[in-house]
């Protein structure tokens, strides 16, 4: 399971990997350079996207174009280039941004915030629909970030970064509703914090340990079983891809290192791929 080099961009805050299995391209987004990044894989074909502003996400919609969250708009991009604005969240929080999001089976969007200066609780959970109405559903959340769902869509995990933890929400499929949160899987904080989150297709958790060089999976009842070690530190998020959905791709951050580290680390913000010997599964597109 050796991590190979799939692009080597420099990605300032590399984050938000999406596979988008309509044109074989990974997606992803450098979240402080504004940028959308579209890649594939088999040809080495990329693309890039300047939006000009604090870009969180990317998801592909299911009627074509993408979904982005700029800064704290949900903002939907056309094929010809074209924006609309679907819908503005937190206007009494200017110092706040997007960060992970995901789509649930429904086409619902999920997305969550966070401070830009990363260390107070004034972030929040959203569910968004594809007719643009939202709903808050998590609050005092510092660093809002990866999330997926149970094989059984049962079940909803979720990150906040600073708590060092996996949590686990009950979550009914046909409303979007969810209840109970617990922990599910606890790290030490030498090992690295808790970022972005996948889940395969044997219901393994699959998280990113940022500043802890490595990615972990957990088995369904929150065991570790696999760790894998990158030549990096920053490790931002991780998504399954490819045309069996086989390939891991991680990517990575130069966010935080300082001159020093960045010199000893020059793949720091790249993105690696793994076979990790387990497939993933297809993730939502957005309904709107």
């Amino acid at each position: 399971m050796k991590p190979e080099v799939l692009v080597a961009d420099g990605d300032e805050l590399g984050e938000g990997p999406h596979w988008d299995a309509a044109t074989g391209e990974l997606l992803r987004v450098d979240i402080t350079a504004g940028r959308v990044h579209r890649l594939d894989p088999v040809s080495g074909r990329s693309d890039t996207i300047e939006l000009g502003d604090l870009v969180g996400f990317v998801i592909p919609r299911e009627g074509g174009g993408l979904v982005v969250g700029l800064r704290r708009a949900v903002v939907l991009l056309d094929a010809d280039g074209s924006r609309h604005t679907l819908a503005t969240l937190e206007p009494d929080r200017p110092e706040n941004r997007f960060n992970d999001a995901k789509c649930d089976a429904a086409g619902r969007l999920w997305a969550g915030t966070m401070p830009i200066n990363e260390t107070e609780p004034v972030g929040a959970l959203y569910r968004v629909e594809g007719n643009g109405r939202v709903e808050q559903l998590v609050t005092d959340l510092t660093i809002a970030n990866g999330l997926d769902w149970s094989l059984d869509a049962a079940r909803m995990y979720f990150i906040d970064t600073p708590t060092g933890r996996i949590d686990v929400f009950d979550h009914d499929r046909a409303t979007g509703a969810i209840s109970d949160r617990r922990p599910f899987a606890r790290i030490d904080q030498g090992d690295g914090t808790p970022d972005g989150l996948t889940v395969d297709a044997e219901g393994g958790v699959w998280v990113a340990l940022f500043g802890g060089s490595q990615v972990r999976r957990y088995s369904p009842d929150g065991r570790l079983d696999t760790v894998v070690p990158l030549p990096v530190t920053n490790i931002t998020s991780l998504t399954f891809g490819g045309q069996d959905y086989a390939d891991l791709f991680v990517t990575t951050a130069r966010h935080h290192l300082d001159a020093a580290q960045r010199t000893a680390q020059p793949l720091a913000g790249a993105v690696f791929v793994l076979r990790p010997g387990v497939r993933g599964r297809p993730a939502g597109r957005f309904a709107g």
